[in-house]
């Protein structure tokens, strides 16, 4: 007589999240608030980055725009902020009425630019030249008579070296009265050819005032400094 199968013995029920739990670990029991915040750490690493847009530039807006002000303005040169020179009418003309022999220096300077070197400021620069050429002339005379008169015998040493010295001192004058007067004869012969007023190497004019100054001028002033730092540097 067979026996009856036997009957399978009855599964054990587990409840599910035990069985989860147990299948994924002791780690697996995070808390919510972990949970939470690593999800949300995941979609702020994973979203992309918002870029402000650069401004799209309209031609014809930027063309017609009001110009922006300059926030630091460039200072102004000392030159413009100097209130410019009157000058008295009857002065500026004086030239007009005058013979270049009669003007002053105020009346010369105020004549316009235009009129460099016209003939009437050249007879006034030849009046000068000569002037100071009988000046120096007249010096030169004046010292030849002091030597011939303390040419006499001293008998003080004392007395004889003073004389002495002040004869070396003299003579040293007129020898650079002697190289002006050179320094004369050609301005005046400048004055002659045309070239007086303008500069040796530039060929610029020179300037009134300069030439007031040093009536024997040949050279601006830029290239007399010019000339004068390479002399020092070089030597002469």
């Amino acid at each position: 007589m067979s026996k009856p199968p036997a009957k399978p013995a009855p599964d054990r029920k587990t409840p599910t999240g035990k069985v989860a739990a147990t299948a994924a670990g002791p780690g697996a029991e995070l808390p919510k608030t972990a949970a939470k915040a690593a999800a949300k750490a995941a979609a702020t690493a994973s979203a992309p980055v918002a870029v402000a847009a650069a401004p799209v530039s309209n031609r014809f807006t930027d063309r017609f725009a009001p110009a922006r002000p300059n926030p630091r303005p460039e200072p102004l040169p000392m030159e413009a902020l100097k209130p410019a020179a009157k000058v008295d009418p009857k002065v500026a003309n004086a030239w007009k009425q005058k013979a270049g022999r009669d003007l002053t220096e105020a009346e010369l300077l105020a004549m316009p630019e235009g009129e460099y070197m016209n003939d009437k400021q050249l007879d006034f620069f030849r009046v000068r030249l000569q002037q100071q050429k009988d000046d120096l002339l007249s010096n030169a005379g004046e010292t030849t008579e002091h030597l011939r008169e303390d040419t006499s015998i001293v008998p003080d040493p004392a007395d004889r070296a003073t004389i002495e010295e002040e004869h070396a001192l003299e003579l040293r004058t007129r020898d650079r009265e002697r190289k002006l007067l050179k320094k004369i004869a050609q301005s005046l012969a400048r004055l002659d050819s045309g070239e007086y007023g303008f500069c040796d190497e530039t060929g610029e004019p020179i300037g009134l005032a300069r030439l007031m100054a040093r009536p024997t001028a040949t050279l601006s002033l830029e290239a007399q400094q010019r000339r004068e730092l390479k002399q020092k540097m070089f030597g002469d």
